[in-house]
């Protein structure tokens, strides 16, 4: 595990706040109490934080909200759609909500969309096995083919692991076939750093993310201020979606 994959899964509310009261447990047994009891209070209000929906709408929704979703037929006809791997809670409809596979939005929904509305000819579908497994492109490809896109209108890039590696091989591509501009399609949450990341490429990509998910769902009862494990278990991406900004930026990536 890199530095950078370390500090990435540390940084994700519930460990960090583990680990902190784990040190903050050995602190109190060696008798620094004070600092001891300020790390467990920080542990605690770390997590606290995290699970209230009011901080995921505001903390992500900020980056959702850069690159607002737009219906498929206002976007410009381009040569191609990009499709970069990665797969945001599942395609979870709403981020306060329970998973739930008939309403979930995946970004191969999106780039159909795209493609049954004429606004490109071609989709390359961007990245690699994560586990050993089939390749996310492959697997991209093949749910695109059951929406309805023909084969012959995608092309797989197999080994991009990053967002980094998605722009930087799917940049040769779109280069081999004379393509400047493309509909980039990704989650609404992490269409900034992707953005960045191909334009750093010299490219030029239109905005053309999922839905939005980080959205006050429709439920009476719903709460700004309640605490929850299910938007909890969501801020990691948040979290780690901010940290992925500043690694990028401090690596001239983005």
């Amino acid at each position: 595990m890199s530095i950078t994959e370390f500090l990435a899964n540390l940084i994700i509310p519930l460990n960090l706040s583990i680990t902190l009261l784990v040190v903050a447990t050995l602190l109190f047994i060696l008798r620094w109490r004070k600092t001891a009891g300020f790390l467990a209070a920080t542990a605690i209000a770390w997590i606290t934080f995290w699970s209230l929906p009011t901080t995921s709408l505001w903390a992500g929704g900020m980056l959702e909200q850069r690159y607002p979703h737009e219906p498929a037929k206002s976007l410009p006809v381009e040569p191609a759609i990009v499709v970069l791997g990665g797969n945001t809670l599942g395609g979870r409809r709403n981020w306060f909500e329970p998973y739930n596979g008939k309403t979930a939005v995946l970004r191969t929904d999106t780039a159909a969309h795209l493609y049954e509305a004429g606004r490109a000819p071609l989709i390359i579908v961007s990245g690699a096995a994560l586990d050993g497994g089939r390749s996310e492109a492959t697997v991209m490809a093949a749910a695109l083919e059951r929406d309805g896109v023909p084969a012959d209108a995608i092309v797989r890039e197999n080994h991009s692991l990053t967002t980094h590696q998605n722009a930087l091989y799917t940049a040769q591509i779109l280069r081999a076939r004379g393509i400047q501009d493309f509909l980039l399609v990704t989650s609404a949450l992490h269409m900034p750093r992707a953005m960045a990341t191909f334009q750093k490429q010299g490219l030029s990509p239109v905005a053309a993310p999922s839905p939005p998910q980080i959205v006050v769902p429709d439920e009476p009862d719903f709460s700004f201020w309640l605490p929850d494990l299910l938007t909890l278990h969501a801020s990691r991406s948040i979290v780690k979606e901010y940290l992925g900004m500043l690694v990028y930026w401090l690596r001239g990536w983005a």
